[in-house]
């Protein structure tokens, strides 16, 4: 269990090691190292999903480690709650930022193993928070430098919490 404090209240996060052991053990290690901490929910679009873990606030995006393989063919789905890894148009070229889901977004998932079809790698879920999801995924937006669907008002993780 991972809980990210931020100034909009915390967000409990359930890893799913099992079906999503690469990318759940890279967010994991991002987690341990403070990656996240001062990071920003700079990527917000009401009834889709909420994106952070890789800006600063004056959206610098921060150095990573190398892309993971993508685990979005091991069976789970882009639902409401659920946690999966952003990335470029390359299916495995996932880092640090991850997307939360606000809707059953079925068309981010695994269909084949083709550039198209690769999707987006869910590895865990929002086990406690999810009110606090919603209010982030509420907040304005506005475009601020080049990028669009920034919230108005920063919106910081602020510690990050590791429990067993």
């Amino acid at each position: 269990m991972i809980t990210f404090t931020t100034n909009f209240g915390d967000i409990e996060i359930e890893l799913n090691l099992e079906k999503a052991p690469v990318t759940s053990k890279n967010f994991l290690k991002y987690c341990q190292d403070g990656f996240y901490e001062g990071t920003t929910f700079h990527r917000v679009i009401d009834g889709f999903m909420i994106q952070g873990g890789g800006h600063t606030l004056d959206m610098t995006e921060k150095p990573t480690r190398a892309p993971i393989v993508n685990e979005a063919n091991r069976g789970l789905k882009n639902v409401i709650g659920s946690v999966a890894m952003a990335r470029t148009d390359a299916p495995h070229s996932a880092t640090a930022q991850f997307f939360i889901n606000l809707d059953d977004n079925d068309f981010l998932d695994h269909t084949s193993t083709t550039n198209a079809g690769w999707g987006y790698a869910v590895f865990g879920k929002v086990s406690a928070g999810m009110d606090i999801v919603n209010k982030i995924a509420a907040a304005p937006t506005t475009t601020r430098w080049g990028h669009e669907d920034v919230p108005c008002e920063d919106i910081v993780i602020t510690k990050v919490t590791i429990n067993g």
